[in-house]
């Protein structure tokens, strides 16, 4: 029997009306069900407690919706704020990967995911892919495909804005909780290797 403990993995994501925080669930739920723990934090009215579960969680996944061509100005003030994770470099070594939300089925979404890419590299961090083909990319294909809107550096999501968050198509929940998992199975190698090593 493993004596690995499960690892964490944070979701820290802002949701400007409710679109993102339902992908933000689904990335969560993904998490968990492939056995890590899971931290779900709103970065917008984020604690000194909810900073310190970022320090000594073994993952984090960013998330914000993608508006003007970036992630939302609260998700950016965040950001910044990390700023004093960075000098210490916190955050090092951790495995980061990021998911969006926008209006529209391309909306700029890379731009965004790029950004996170970015910053987690910033911090010294292991991003960790999507790891899927695109979907909805043949004839054959549908929009109920798994990653029907084609990213591969995280997770894209498309809701109407003139819709409520219910309106989150199944297929980026299903596409959002794949990458949860995904973060999860990798955060677990890390784990288990760091642990081999202090042995």
């Amino acid at each position: 029997m493993s004596t690995t403990p499960r690892p964490t993995v944070a979701v820290a994501f802002h949701s400007g009306y409710g679109h993102t925080a339902v992908v933000a669930e689904a990335v969560s739920r993904g998490a968990f069900e492939a056995g890590a723990e899971v931290v779900s934090i709103a970065v917008d009215t984020i604690t000194d407690e909810q900073w310190a579960q970022l320090d000594a969680a073994d993952a984090i996944i960013f998330g914000a919706p993608t508006y003007m061509g970036t992630a939302s100005a609260a998700f950016h003030t965040f950001a910044e704020a990390s700023t004093k994770r960075w000098y210490s470099q916190t955050w090092a070594d951790k495995i980061a990967a990021g998911f969006t939300n926008s209006g529209a089925k391309n909306g700029d979404k890379s731009s965004t995911l790029s950004y996170f890419a970015t910053m987690a590299s910033q911090h010294g961090m292991h991003w960790v892919s999507l790891g899927l083909q695109p979907g909805w990319a043949s004839t054959t294909g549908s929009e109920d495909d798994i990653n029907r809107l084609g990213y591969f550096l995280g997770a894209g999501a498309q809701s109407p804005t003139d819709a409520g968050p219910e309106a989150v198509h199944k297929s980026d929940i299903a596409t959002a909780e794949h990458l949860g998992a995904r973060v999860a199975r990798q955060a677990v190698i890390f784990v288990a290797g760091r642990a081999a090593l202090a042995a």
